[in-house]
């Protein structure tokens, strides 16, 4: 549950249970979030290619059709993310649009001084390119109680957040958090980020605002929603309350 304040609002507690009661308040800047950083390996070295020599020279056809594969998806997401077009990053490159656009779809072996080009125009590593094709497979262990205690845009309303497991490297962010709310806990139904949200209730009960709906959760129940729209705990029930916040965005939303 992160992501920009649509509303200016504060929290007060009412009688038997904590709601939420908004008023005009300043607005108040996001606490850090945990984010990870993707990963990536390289293997082979630099002497394996010569320069102005093709990848398609590579002896097994299958290896080779999955590195081109791969190799373009990585430049499309780069020169994407930096909003450029597929004419802007040619000429940047030195190269034609029309090879770059094979080299995107997968239906060319770039030499490797119109790799070095590419990487030199995306400023970024010429390993980087294959970042997708030898990346190291990445798995996340945490085990119980030891989850990383972080500061999200709830923590001052008294919500606790452990998150267990670091995001991997992949085009799709994965964030599971475990939340925990007490007596000391507020309301708080004015989240809103990218991405899609998943919880799963623990103990406890709540009810819980999406957008202009209410939903009353209780211990086994589930919630799954787009994130974009308000969303947040309006009532809290059942004290303590816990339950998974499992959170997922594209890379490139970051």
């Amino acid at each position: 549950m992160v992501g920009k304040y649509s509303d200016e609002a504060t929290m007060t507690s009412g009688k038997g249970s904590a709601q939420w009661s908004p008023k005009g308040s300043p607005k108040r800047s996001p606490k850090g979030s945990a984010q990870g950083s993707p990963k990536g390996a390289t293997k082979g070295s630099a002497k394996d290619l010569q320069k102005g020599s093709s990848l398609s020279q590579a002896p097994d056809s299958n290896e080779l059709r999955s590195l081109e594969s791969s190799l373009g998806r990585q430049v499309r997401l780069l020169r994407k993310g930096r909003g450029l077009t597929t004419t802007e990053l040619s000429k940047q490159a030195h190269i034609s649009a029309s090879m770059l656009s094979r080299i995107e779809n997968g239906a060319s072996a770039p030499s490797l001084s119109s790799l070095q080009s590419l990487s030199n125009a995306l400023n970024v590593p010429l390993s980087h390119l294959f970042h997708r094709f030898e990346r190291a497979w990445e798995v996340s262990h945490v085990k119980s109680g030891e989850g990383l205690a972080v500061e999200r845009r709830g923590t001052k309303a008294g919500h606790r957040y452990q998150l267990l497991g670091h995001p991997l490297g992949s085009d799709v962010i994965v964030e599971p958090f475990l939340i925990t709310m007490t007596n000391d806990s507020q309301p708080f139904p004015i989240f809103q980020h990218s991405g899609t949200e998943f919880l799963y209730i623990l103990t406890g009960q709540l009810v819980y605002r999406h957008a202009d709906k209410d939903f009353l959760l209780k211990r086994g129940d589930s919630l799954f929603f787009d994130a974009s729209a308000p969303h947040g705990p309006l009532e809290l029930r059942g004290l303590p309350l816990r339950f998974l916040s499992i959170i997922s965005y594209r890379n490139d939303q970051l």
